[in-house]
């Protein structure tokens, strides 16, 4: 197993592409702690922990990190996924819901990394993995806060991979293109929408979560030592 006695943190680890995510690292063989707002709600994945926690609360992550270690060890691995889309044209998009977007989808992310470092240093090959989107290098009309909160997450991680590579952790970024799972399934079900972009894939079809998941295996493994600062795409190839 390549994540045998790693500890990895997953914020919206339970449903959509987050829970995918979860799996394929318990699969292999990580100790996976699954953080949200309302655990409860979810199914949790067969060996996930959950804990509830909030990543717009700074304090709120502080203590999710301090638990994990008590109870878990680590974290060894931290996968900042946690995020939400408020979509609507920039002349229409509501202050709060442009704020709530970036709150949970940039703020969230820096929390949730700030939170890990001192834990992360102390273990040999930390890991940071942040969550982007094909939407944060290419501009969608009506996705604003999401793409801008996608892009900052893209430079963000890249700002952390030489902050905190002298202290042996990597950050790279993860970008899914259309995925069937979690949001990207939300915009399939959209028959206008997906008609749009379907034709632009050249695998010829959306992705799995498992497809993503075993690239966060990587990500999170020695396999991936000498990567750092990377955004990886895991989109099938996209010509639009």
């Amino acid at each position: 197993m390549q994540l045998d006695g790693r500890t990895a943190v997953i914020t919206g680890g339970g449903r959509g592409l987050g829970r995918h995510v979860a799996e394929a690292l318990a699969a292999a063989g990580a100790v996976v702690v699954a953080a949200g707002r309302n655990p409860g709600e979810w199914r949790t994945p067969a060996g996930v922990a959950t804990l509830k926690a909030d990543v717009t609360v700074p304090e709120s992550m502080t203590e999710l990190m301090a638990t994990v270690q008590e109870q878990f060890g680590g974290p060894h691995i931290v996968v900042a996924n946690a995020g939400v889309s408020r979509p609507g044209p920039v002349a229409a998009l509501a202050a709060e819901h442009w704020g709530e977007v970036i709150d949970t989808n940039l703020n969230g992310v820096f929390h949730t990394v700030r939170a890990a470092i001192p834990y992360l240093k102390e273990s040999p090959g930390g890991r940071v993995i942040t969550l982007s989107s094909l939407i944060g290098r290419r501009p969608m009309p009506g996705a604003a806060a999401y793409c801008a909160s996608k892009a900052a997450v893209e430079m963000f991680t890249q700002v952390c991979a030489l902050e905190l590579g002298p202290l042996g952790i990597t950050a790279n970024c993860l970008s899914p293109g259309f995925i069937d799972a979690g949001m990207g399934r939300q915009l399939m079900a959209n028959e206008a929408l997906w008609g749009r972009f379907s034709g632009a894939l050249a695998a010829g079809r959306p992705g799995t979560g498992e497809e993503v998941g075993k690239v966060a295996v990587f990500l999170a493994s020695q396999d991936s030592s000498y990567v750092n600062g990377h955004v990886l795409n895991v989109d099938g190839g996209v010509g639009w």
